[in-house]
């Protein structure tokens, strides 16, 4: 009897040793992620959920996500979980609209699971590479893109300022219209001076051409603006002594012209008045 107890105790002892083992192994294999080791998903091969902890559907997926973690050393992958609460900029990276919202991603390309929540079906889906039919998201809308990042930002400034709109209407007691008109003051105030900021930074980087410069090209300009004119001025005062100068022939072959005419004319009167004599003798 006593031996027989002796070996119940030591059964215990070592299921006791083993059993936390295999908990605190299944707990490493879930991979929390977060906004600043959220990169590590663009190496190698992952499935990751998003979740909130107030979330109904997300509670009663957690059971079956942790057991399907636990998968992963065999199915070579690596399971993680992001928090939208604590990593709201990881939400507006991912676009994600509903919750759980789960990706699977390798080798940085994002794609997204809408298959079954169980865990058989979440094993085929990668045993059996069922990934390879569904479309990855582009480029330019993955979450590494820029606009994605810029949405991320968005996203965290969304939380900022509904955080400050709380705390003014627990800790001040303010109207909602209250805080509104603050957090728009604000604003104005914060876009003011990143103005002014960015102002400062492009004079840095491309200053403003000195006047002096300008100067020059305005006397430059002056210069061959005044030799033109007098180039059109001596063309003029050409074409001008031109027309004097034909005007002046002209004027002398009418003046031979008519000189000429009276000449005839007195020639004529000459001759009747010599004829009008000899009658006069007859």
């Amino acid at each position: 009897m006593a031996t027989s107890g002796s070996f119940g105790f030591l059964k215990y002892f070592i299921l006791c040793l083993i059993l936390p083992q295999f908990n605190v192994e299944g707990k490493q294999n879930l991979i929390n992620l977060n906004e600043d080791n959220w990169r590590d998903m663009l190496e190698g091969e992952w499935m990751v959920e998003f979740f909130a902890p107030w979330c109904p559907a997300c509670k009663s997926l957690q059971p079956v996500w942790s057991d399907f973690s636990n998968t992963s050393n065999m199915l070579k992958i690596k399971v993680g979980q992001v928090d939208v609460t604590t990593s709201p900029g990881l939400s507006g990276r991912f676009m994600v609209t509903a919750l759980p919202t789960i990706y699977h991603v390798i080798k940085g390309e994002f794609r997204q699971y809408k298959g079954g929540r169980d865990k058989e079906a979440l094993i085929s889906f990668i045993k059996d590479k069922k990934w390879t039919s569904i479309e990855p998201i582009p480029s330019w809308q993955s979450p590494s893109s820029f606009l994605r990042s810029v949405a991320s930002y968005f996203f965290k400034l969304s939380t900022v300022l509904r955080s400050v709109h709380n705390y003014l209407l627990e800790e001040y007691g303010l109207p909602a219209w209250g805080s509104y008109l603050v957090i728009a003051l604000a604003t104005i105030i914060v876009g003011i001076f990143l103005g002014l900021i960015l102002v400062c930074v492009i004079d840095c980087i491309i200053p403003p051409k000195s006047h002096t410069g300008k100067a020059k090209t305005t006397s430059k300009g002056e210069e061959e603006m005044d030799e033109t004119d007098d180039i059109i001025d001596d063309n003029a005062e050409s074409k001008q002594d031109g027309h004097k100068d034909s005007d002046e022939k002209n004027s002398g072959e009418e003046d031979d012209g008519a000189s000429s005419a009276q000449d005839d004319n007195a020639g004529e009167k000459n001759v009747n008045v010599r004829k009008r004599k000899a009658r006069k003798a007859m």
